[in-house]
């Protein structure tokens, strides 16, 4: 990263339930929304592009299904399915 003495203050607006979620994710990894926001200036730069696949495709209702299924085994609120072999996974998503 550059030197501290080359660096200038940027301003810019966003949501204020944006920037709450976005401070408590990048704590959660070890920083703060500066250095994040510093991480993707970087990387956009190196990659001469924006180091993510911009999409409007919205989760359809089975994606969001599943989801909410894996949050609610992760809390504890139900318990994961088990199987004993893939083939009789396979046959449960049919």
């Amino acid at each position: 990263m550059n030197n501290i003495s080359n660096a200038i203050n940027m301003s810019f607006r966003v949501d204020k339930n944006l920037k709450k979620e976005a401070d408590k994710l990048f704590k959660s990894l070890g920083m703060n929304t500066s250095v994040a926001l510093n991480m993707f200036l970087s990387q956009s730069v190196r990659e001469q592009s924006i180091p993510f696949i911009p999409s409007m495709e919205a989760p359809n209702a089975r994606l969001l299904s599943a989801i909410e299924e894996v949050e609610a085994i992760e809390e504890g609120k139900i318990e994961a399915k088990k199987y004993k072999n893939f083939d009789e996974a396979l046959k449960d998503i049919d």
